[in-house]
């Protein structure tokens, strides 16, 4: 079974707009597990435009499927995870100055760092996670590193979608064969959607967790947050 962890940044981003506490994030990620996700997905920046760590700790009070935290493990960024002890987390190479994830991680150049951050979440018991892009010699290196998981970075893969599925998914189905005999488990997010979710899916049947936010929430718009999950999730049935 393919988990489907709910992205909350969004519902963040809206609740920060107005400089209230409305949407109230507890309150939507309940509503997520109630209506069918699978985990809840956050992903605190610097600059805390989505979510804030200051919501990192009631969400874990009351996730009762998987909470995962995402973000640059800087010395902050430790600090926090570490005091919440989330089920999951991901690692991710973000500037502080970036948009939106855009590139896995160089597990060969950044050795060293990844080694030591990852044995200090592991240590605390927190599963571990890695964002990276489909290349044979860097999710090796995810295995060296001693992460449990690796995320693959799916935008190219949603980009070249429409216009050739079997060429768009080539990569990462190349390389998750390697992942596995190597005893990684298999995440993957960023630009997923209803339309190519599936074909993702009959293509890595190893696939662990999805982890989907910008999307989910646009089409919860037109569709309803219930209606949009249930959609999903029979995307990954």
């Amino acid at each position: 079974m393919t988990r489907l962890s709910v992205n909350l940044n969004k519902i963040a981003l809206i609740r920060n707009s107005r400089g209230s506490n409305y949407p109230d994030l507890v309150e939507v990620a309940k509503d997520c597990e109630r209506f069918g996700a699978q985990g809840v997905t956050v992903h605190p920046r610097p600059d805390e435009r989505h979510c804030k760590f200051s919501d990192l700790q009631p969400l874990k009070n009351i996730v009762t499927t998987e909470l995962n935290i995402e973000g640059f493990p800087n010395d902050h960024f430790m600090q926090e995870i570490i005091k919440v002890k989330p089920h999951q987390c991901t690692l991710v190479p973000d500037d502080p100055t970036q948009m939106t994830s855009d590139h896995g991680w160089d597990t060969v150049t950044h050795f060293d760092f990844l080694k030591e951050r990852i044995n200090e979440l592991k240590k605390n018991g927190i599963r571990v996670s890695l964002f990276i892009d489909p290349v044979a010699k860097l999710i090796e290196g995810v295995a060296k590193t001693g992460a449990d998981r690796i995320e693959y970075y799916t935008g190219p893969y949603a980009k070249n979608y429409s216009s050739d599925p079997t060429a768009a998914i080539r990569e990462i189905k190349e390389t998750c064969e390697i992942a596995i005999s190597n005893g990684l488990g298999i995440n993957a997010g960023h630009d997923l959607n209803l339309e190519n979710l599936k074909y993702l899916k009959e293509n890595l049947p190893r696939l662990d967790e999805v982890s989907i936010g910008h999307a989910l929430i646009c089409d919860a718009i037109y569709l309803g947050l219930e209606n949009t999950i249930r959609l999903y999730r029979n995307r990954l049935q």
